[in-house]
């Protein structure tokens, strides 16, 4: 009679789940296939994939619960407060700045910060002893490995492809010799020291000769930098970029202990693929 109930309980408990139905089971607690759509969307990985970054997602989320760790509304706001100023900006232009770039609303920033925080505070509390600060050794090693990324020009020359179809500008960056409807052109020269530091990161990235990646706009479209030329190269020295190589190096190292943390802690925990989209 109770593994018939708990039969009937389980069906039930799938058949009216969120939408999509579910697609795994995280100690009872579930990922829906909906929600493993999304994460594929966003993130252009398959399904399996997909799902194995929802279940980490959702074992921290558990792990976080199970220890009281919370974050509150002004941890949220302090740590924007922070990030804007470390660029340079105040909130709302970091905001703004975050909505052109990177695609997310202020609900969505917000959401990522909080996400964050609690990320640091499973850290210190998973972490046996304060993680030490990186050595002289390691800083100049970093440094020498990611020199590009201390590195920008002066100046940006590029095109600015527009259009309020993102399928519109795919396909003409995937052919810009074809006339595509909606396109809108704009050649400028963007001064490094005019622009904020994320989208100098990206300008960073784009090799001369190609186009980089598809963005909001924030305007309700889409665009994408087209790179004519990077002008006068400038490499910022190892002492002014140290806070900078400190703040990765220890990102790198509270990861690399969550990593493996989550890992074993994954193997340990009662996971159940069900189905997942196709």
């Amino acid at each position: 009679m109770r593994s018939i109930t708990l039969s009937a309980l389980l069906a039930t408990f799938l058949w009216s789940a969120p939408i999509g139905g579910v697609a795994v089971l995280v100690k009872n607690t579930p990922i829906t296939i909906y929600e493993v759509q999304q994460e594929m969307k966003q993130s252009g990985t398959d399904a399996k994939q997909s799902a194995d970054t929802l279940i980490r997602k959702k074992l921290e989320q558990l792990e976080a619960q199970e220890r009281k760790i919370t974050v509150t509304a002004s941890e949220v706001q302090d740590e924007l407060g922070r990030m804007a100023a470390q660029n340079n900006l105040s909130t709302e232009q970091f905001t703004n700045a975050m909505l052109t770039v990177r695609g997310l609303n202020e609900k969505d920033l917000k959401t990522r910060i909080e996400d964050n925080l609690k990320g640091q505070k499973l850290y210190q509390a998973i972490a046996f002893s304060k993680m030490a600060q990186p050595s002289v050794e390691e800083e100049n090693e970093y440094y020498q490995l990611h020199l590009d990324d201390f590195s920008h020009p002066d100046s940006y020359d590029v095109t600015l492809y527009l259009s309020n179809s993102q399928e519109a500008l795919a396909s003409k960056i995937s052919n810009p010799m074809q006339n595509v409807e909606n396109i809108q052109t704009k050649d400028e020269n963007i001064p490094a020291s005019s622009i904020d530091p994320q989208l100098a990161q990206i300008l960073n990235k784009i090799q001369s000769g190609n186009f980089g990646p598809i963005l909001p706009n924030g305007k309700n479209g889409f665009m994408s930098f087209y790179m004519r030329d990077k002008q006068n190269l400038i490499t910022e020295s190892l002492d002014k970029s140290r806070a900078q190589i400190d703040n990765a190096i220890l990102g790198e190292k509270r990861n690399q202990v969550l990593n493996d943390y989550f890992t074993r802690l994954r193997l340990s925990a009662e996971i159940k693929t069900l189905r997942l989209p196709e």
